[in-house]
């Protein structure tokens, strides 16, 4: 799902208030990867479970929080760092 251009220009993480931009569809694609292995955790440390079909990152790339219904789910606890990750999304 699709959020639109005049949302996602005054969206911004509630940590950082990075500006949040759409996750690219191959980017996505790794992260659900990674989350099927069992290897993604939030920020508190809880398994991410459930591939998702939208995301947000950060702009400067450190974040990553999940749309979930059309509705992004912009809470501190529920981002998705990505220091966790081996190689880049």
């Amino acid at each position: 799902m699709n959020l639109p251009d005049h949302l996602i220009d005054i969206l911004c993480c509630p940590v950082s208030y990075e500006p949040l931009l759409p996750l690219s569809a191959a980017r996505l694609k790794k992260l659900n990867q990674a989350i099927g292995d069992g290897e993604v955790q939030y920020v508190d440390h809880a398994p991410v479970k459930g591939t998702l079909k939208a995301a947000l990152i950060t702009r400067d790339g450190k974040v990553i929080y999940a749309i979930e219904q059309g509705i992004p789910i912009l809470l501190p606890d529920r981002g998705i760092g990505t220091t966790q990750f081996k190689s880049p999304l």
